[in-house]
């Protein structure tokens, strides 16, 4: 019985680690989309005061053209966020019902347990 109880907490245990797993990728992501749209107005501010918006000018700000390599960057970032979020929401929706299968198993049992307690008072 004991070894069940040490089993289910571990599984609740391993529920509560991929919950946060997924939380954490999804700050991530939300995190990384805050400062594209950042650089996204840095990068307009800069060119509005040099007067240049083509990348492939001569005179274009270096800032500005290093603020686009750092968004790019940071968009192929959420982009491969978006793949880890998915594997890990599987991997937590497999640990939940892994969970549900062990807990619905010790409620069995248990009540298996107490029938057999109140027909033997009986």
């Amino acid at each position: 019985m004991k070894s069940r109880d040490t089993l289910i907490r571990l599984k609740r245990f391993q529920v509560e680690e991929k919950r946060r797993r997924v939380r954490q990728i999804e700050t991530m992501m939300a995190e990384f989309s805050r400062m594209t749209l950042d650089l996204d107005r840095e990068i307009g501010v800069e060119e509005k005061r040099a007067g240049i918006s083509d990348p492939s000018h001569f005179a274009y700000p270096t800032y500005a053209r290093a603020a686009m390599t750092r968004r790019e960057n940071l968009k192929s970032s959420i982009a491969e966020l978006a793949g880890q979020i998915e594997e890990a929401k599987a991997a937590q929706e497999e640990a939940q019902a892994e969970l549900q299968k062990f807990e619905t198993l010790d409620g069995r049992e248990k009540a298996a347990e107490r029938s057999v307690e109140m027909s033997a008072r009986a």
